[in-house]
């Protein structure tokens, strides 16, 4: 393993979100439209050895932390041997994965038998009625069951990610929050961003809620939040915990708090693009490297130019984001 790499403005760049498919069986509001879509055709993805290569390189140009990230990347089928080729790398750490739990309650127990160690769950609120009206196709007791059995199978410690979306569950977040009084989860609220350009983007502008609104919620029904003071500087949340509780309320705020200063992400697209910075276009095409037969050296090559090449930023203040991509191909 090498050093951990630095980008141009002096930041460690250890840390790859690998989206393994962009397709999703939810359609959330703000991220997936209902008709209009195209998907990655099974050909442009990258294949499991090839994700293996890729996190090869990295372990050895300094990565150290790797998640997978979708779309929903549970709806993969060859996503196990996804899971067991990353955790047998050596330097691999933490192998985690963001999901909707939809299909956790069959998964969870083989996911944690292939080396996953944990997971992060969206879900907007525990309001049955709110899930289906913002979430659509999903319902709340399939996530429920998913999260019950992603604990159980020591997939932990558990974290739920809420994105907060004006009309629909901006005063479900006390309930969420309430979550952590007796669990010791992380639950982190999540400000709406603008991506691609779409109709989605749209729903992000005119329905985003500002973390502030959602903190004075909490604090108005649940008391006052302490901030934990052990904090990863890279960590995009910034934490608190509510009097005498057990869990951690989280709040990921790009827009009133942007926190690229401190970022320490590279995405790899489910199609093999290197995705410099989530809220910018930028691109380098890795896929084309692997299937002409690169090196591992070479990958490591393209992913240390990547990190040069890594903007300082987002310009969602001036009104620019991602016009390419939406988050659903990107994976958050």
């Amino acid at each position: 393993m090498g050093p951990v790499p630095r980008d141009s403005f002096n930041r460690e760049i250890d840390y790859l979100r690998i989206s393994v498919i962009d397709n999703c069986n939810l359609r959330c509001v703000y991220c997936m439209p209902l008709e209009g879509l195209r998907f990655a055709p099974k050909p442009e993805l990258l294949t499991a050895a090839e994700i293996e290569q890729v996190v090869r390189a990295a372990v050895g140009v300094g990565f150290r932390k790797f998640r997978l990230t979708g779309g929903e990347p549970t709806i993969r089928a060859d996503l196990l041997e996804i899971i067991e080729r990353v955790a047998a790398i050596p330097g691999v750490g933490e192998l985690a994965m963001t999901t909707n739990a939809l299909l956790l309650g069959k998964l969870a127990v083989p996911l944690k038998k292939a080396g996953l160690s944990r997971v992060n769950v969206h879900l907007d609120s525990l309001n049955p009625a709110t899930v289906e009206r913002l979430m659509r196709w999903g319902t709340f007791e399939q996530m429920w069951a998913g999260i019950m059995a992603a604990e159980a199978a020591g997939l932990t410690p558990i974290k739920l990610n809420a994105v907060v979306t004006a009309g629909f569950n901006e005063a479900d977040v006390v309930d969420l929050a309430r979550l952590t009084l007796e669990r010791d989860w992380h639950v982190r609220f999540i400000e709406l961003m603008p991506l691609g350009g779409g109709e989605c983007a749209r729903v992000a502008i005119k329905r985003y809620v500002s973390n502030i609104e959602t903190r004075r919620r909490i604090e108005a029904e649940l008391g006052a939040l302490v901030e934990v003071e052990t904090r990863n500087p890279s960590d995009e949340a910034v934490n608190y915990r509510l009097p005498g509780a057990r869990g951690i309320v989280g709040f990921i705020s790009p827009v009133s708090e942007p926190y690229c200063g401190t970022c320490n992400r590279m995405r790899l697209t489910a199609d093999g693009k290197f995705h410099l910075c989530l809220l910018n276009d930028d691109e380098l095409d890795v896929r084309k490297a692997l299937r002409s037969g690169a090196s591992s050296a070479q990958i490591g090559e393209i992913l240390l130019r990547a990190v040069t090449l890594k903007p300082t930023g987002h310009h969602l203040l001036v009104g620019r984001s991602t016009q390419d991509r939406s988050m659903y191909q990107i994976g958050g």
